[in-house]
């Protein structure tokens, strides 16, 4: 356990010295509440919730909208997400009226794209190695999502999905990719630092896609779940038996802990609102 929070500790100081003059930026800068997880005795199984303040450059900052599809394999999940899309897209029109760079990161979609200006955008962006990655330790999931995840029975997995859910607007400039090389290279091309991740699955691909939060903090961009516009697979008659809502929660104090801090959408916007553009 001491190893793991060293670990995360030096990766999170590391990500904040990789770009020191974009982490304070002044007016053009907004200041967001950040929730993260600390372990005040070591030999303990207590994490209290504590929250600090960082500013984020509107110039050096992205959302990326993870696997919103169309269609999910799971009931549930789907009416979770046309939810999630209500709520969602109002963000994302403020933020890009903001300046903030928006992309959609919707996962085996690609051919679907092809011809939009938005993926040939990402396409066209100058390759860059990636920085050596920062040494991070997996730890388990606190849920037990081994038989898929769907609290809705009779449901199959399969490719459900076709393109992104239309309900969320694709603006001029945005970008499309669910490839993290790809959206690596546009970061580092824009100079931008700072990714608040969005969309689902908290559990699942908000992790472990190569353009999600492991690979990219790894990468030592700054990332920040919107923890109110994510949702998890997981079903609670796996462990540790409670709801759907108290699992998805767990799973935000997981990443609160190991990997980024989370902010609110509703912080993100009272931010955007103060910002002179």
């Amino acid at each position: 356990m001491k190893s793991r929070i060293a670990a995360f500790a030096l990766a999170l100081a590391a990500a904040l010295i990789t770009a020191p003059s974009l982490s304070r930026a002044g007016s053009s800068g907004i200041v967001l509440p950040l929730r993260c997880r600390v372990q005040p005795f070591k030999a303990s199984e207590t994490w209290d919730p504590v929250t600090v303040k960082d500013t984020f450059p509107v110039s050096a900052s992205a959302i990326i909208i993870c696997d919103m599809w169309d269609r999910h394999w799971c009931g549930g999940a789907n009416t979770r997400v046309a939810d999630l899309v209500r709520r969602m897209d109002p963000v994302l029109r403020r933020a890009r009226a903001a300046g903030i760079l928006i992309i959609h990161a919707p996962s085996d979609t690609m051919d679907f794209y092809k011809d939009y200006p938005q993926r040939k955008l990402v396409l066209a962006a100058p390759k860059v190695k990636p920085p050596a990655e920062l040494k991070i330790s997996d730890t388990p999931l606190p849920i037990d999502d081994s038989d898929g995840g769907c609290d809705t029975p009779g449901f199959k997995e399969h490719q459900a999905w076709v393109r992104e859910n239309a309900g969320l607007s694709i603006g001029p400039a945005d970008a499309i990719s669910d490839n993290g090389d790809e959206i690596y290279n546009l970061l580092a091309e824009k100079g931008i630092h700072n990714l608040f991740v969005m969309g689902v699955h908290a559990n699942m691909c908000i992790l472990n896609r190569s353009f999600a939060i492991r690979q990219m903090t790894r990468w030592g961009i700054r990332c920040v779940l919107v923890r109110d516009l994510t949702d998890a697979m997981y079903n609670p008659k796996s462990r540790p038996f409670v709801t759907h809502a108290a699992g998805t929660d767990l799973v935000i104090q997981y990443i609160e802990k190991y990997w980024c801090p989370s902010t609110l959408s509703s912080d993100l916007v009272a931010a955007l609102g103060q910002t002179a553009n």
